[in-house]
This record gives structure tokens, C-alpha cells and sequence, in this order.
């Protein structure tokens, strides 16, 4: 997947903040919350519809396979050319702050462009569309693609008005047979999960706070374990100490503006959440040691020298079945995390 340049140099571990502009990331401006009147004819006369109070659908099935059919021709455009700005105006939150750091770091090695450039093609392309009121609206789009062997793309896409394109604010993989079946009603429309619902085991605002803490012992039973839980903490501790080297690592929640957590519903009364958390590793090399030799890519967005450290920052996004409050087993279960580095200090 992707990578980008936040546009700043990471933090010190010491002094660790959350991120303060989320579209800083992409030097875009943050989406100005707005509402928006729908006018309709009726035979009576003009009935005004008020968006921000009516409950409905975020998108038509039309209106949301033009979506996907515009994300895919911005990011095969930006792909081909390393060039942020062109896909810019279709990629949000935490894809978002991935996609332009590898388009950053691809066009610091090769400005010309992509040499090994294939285009991202979708099919099969499926659509949950919720129905709510106020914005932001989205929906989730499930797609098979030409990349990503046999697992099924689940593409977020989300816009705070009317006036603005569709961005995608989530990406990630998933097994075919991991894809829950959603709540529906007479009509086909999902039903979406506030962020501080209090029907699911963790409240989705909860789950970025909750997943950094959890990251630091492994400690609780909030999630389940599994490969980007208990076997994340344990690849850490292992990898924390070597000779000559030490490693650092501080997780940080990143739950707001664009970064919100999102869910749908789920037939069996609990919910896919989709949530964004933002990590930084420190290696510190001890004296007359070096840190170890990094690639290309990593090099590309690193600022300063490095000299005995190299401070890398990441941005993660993970897509999980949180169980409805009464459910049997209570833990939070991991259907996959995509994380990209996002910019790296040497000292």
C-alpha cells in the first residue's frame, strides 16, 4: 500500500501530541462542517427538506459506484505520476495521511514517476450505504481487485457536504469469509453506529484510546488475540532490545475531524468499526554502534542526519467486529491494520 510526508519531522518520544490539523497531513484544509437543504417539489408546492435533520441514505447506488469510479482514476493518475496532488481531493483521514507519504517518498526517488506503475482496478464492486442524519455522510464499498491476491477491498468513502467529491478515509484487505453481513432494513440501507454507542462491547470513539494503551503490555480483555494484538506486543518485546540497539514505542489515540471512527451495524447485533491510531518508533543505537541501514523509502522521508537515532512515525488503520453488549464473547476481534510511515527524524 501507500506512504506520506506529514509535512513536519515526528515528535520526540518524551513529548509525545496528537495530531493537531488533520488534513495538515495533506496540506488540505479541514472539512468545514456544513448542512445542506434539500428542496423538492411536492403537488401541495415547495417542501424543504432539512439535511441535517432527515434521516437519509448517504448515497444511491448510482452516485456511489461514480464514487469508487472517481477514487480509482485520481489514484491510478497520482500513482503513475508520484504526484499527491492529483488524487488530493479523494483520500482523507488515514489513507489519506498514508497515500501522499508514499506518493512523497515515491516521487523523492523517482521524480519522473512510477516505473513499476499497474493500475489499481476494481470489480464485483459491492456497496453498504447507511442511512442517517447530519453529516458527514458515508458509505463502505466491498470490491474485488487485480491486487491483493484473493482478499476483498473495503473502501470507506466519506464528504461533510454535498458540495465536495467522495474521499476515501479507510482502506483495507479482508478474507471474503471475514466480511459480516450488516443490518439491514426493508430497503437495503444499513443502519450506522454512533461513536459513542453504548449497545457494543468498547463505544467506537473508545477503540483508538483503547488499542494504545492495550499496545503498551498487552494488558485487559478488551481485544481478542490474534496478529495485530497479542502478536504485535509480543514482536515488540522481542525486537525491543538487541545488541547495540534499543527500541522505543509510544502509541497515540487519533480519533478525530477526519480521523472519526466509523461503523455499520451488523446482523448479529454488533458492529464493523473502522478506527485510525498513530504510533512512533525510536531507535537508538548505543556508542560506537550505528543504526542499522534503512531503505529507500524510508530514507526518502526522513529529515535530519542520522547519527545514533532515527525516530519513525506511522499512521494506522484497522478495520474490527466489536460485539454487541450482551454478546457471549465481549472482545473486540482484528480483521486486518494497514499502516503507513509517515515521516522519520534522524539525529
Amino acid at each position: 500500500m501507500s506512504t506520506v510526508s506529514t509535512g513536519r519531522s515526528p515528535r520526540s518520544l518524551r513529548t509525545p501530541r496528537t495530531l493537531r490539523t488533520p488534513r495538515s497531513l495533506l496540506d488540505r484544509s479541514v472539512l468545514a462542517a456544513a448542512s445542506v437543504t434539500v428542496l423538492s417539489l411536492a403537488a401541495s408546492g415547495c417542501v424543504v427538506v432539512h439535511g441535517e435533520r432527515e434521516v437519509l441514505p448517504a448515497a444511491t447506488p448510482t452516485e456511489a459506484a461514480e464514487a469508487l469510479k472517481d477514487f480509482t482514476a485520481a489514484y491510478n493518475k497520482a500513482d503513475k505520476a508520484y504526484d499527491r496532488a492529483l488524487d488530493a481531493d479523494y483520500v482523507t483521514g488515514a489513507l489519506g495521511a498514508i497515500d501522499a507519504a508514499r506518493l512523497d517518498a515515491g516521487h523523492e526517488i523517482s521524480p519522473a514517476g512510477n516505473p513499476s506503475y499497474a493500475p489499481l482496478e476494481f470489480t464485483d464492486a459491492r456497496f453498504t450505504i447507511p442511512k442517517k442524519a447530519g453529516w458527514p455522510r458515508w458509505f463502505v464499498a466491498n470490491a474485488d481487485a487485480n491486487k491483493g491476491a484473493e482478499a476483498r477491498w473495503l473502501l470507506v468513502f466519506t464528504r461533510s457536504n454535498a458540495a465536495e467529491p467522495w474521499a476515501v478515509a479507510y482502506l483495507t484487505l479482508v478474507d471474503p469469509d471475514d466480511v459480516p453481513t450488516f443490518k439491514t432494513d426493508k430497503d437495503g440501507l444499513a443502519e450506522p453506529v454512533t461513536a459513542n454507542s453504548a449497545e457494543l462491547a468498547v463505544a467506537p470513539e473508545d477503540l483508538s484510546a483503547d488499542y494504545a494503551t492495550y499496545l503498551k503490555d498487552g494488558g485487559g480483555d478488551v481485544f481478542a488475540p490474534g496478529v495485530h494484538t497479542s502478536g504485535w506486543v509480543a514482536q515488540r518485546k522481542k525486537s525491543a532490545i538487541k545488541p547495540g540497539l534499543v527500541t522505543q514505542y509510544i502509541d497515540e489515540p487519533l480519533a478525530k475531524g477526519d480521523f472519526a471512527p466509523l461503523g455499520l451495524r451488523t446482523a448479529d447485533g454488533g458492529a464493523l468499526v473502522f478506527f485510525a491510531t498513530h504510533h512512533y518508533e525510536k531507535q537508538t543505537a548505543a556508542l560506537g554502534t550505528s543504526i542499522p541501514a534503512q531503505s529507500d523509502s524510508v530514507l526518502a522521508l526522513t529529515t535530519g542526519e542520522i547519527k545514533q537515532s532515527l525516530t519513525l512515525e506511522f499512521v494506522s488503520n484497522q478495520v474490527v467486529l466489536d460485539p454487541g453488549k450482551g454478546a457471549a464473547n465481549r472482545s473486540v476481534e482484528f480483521l486486518n491494520r494497514i499502516q503507513g510511515l509517515t515521516a522519520a527524524q534522524g539525529e
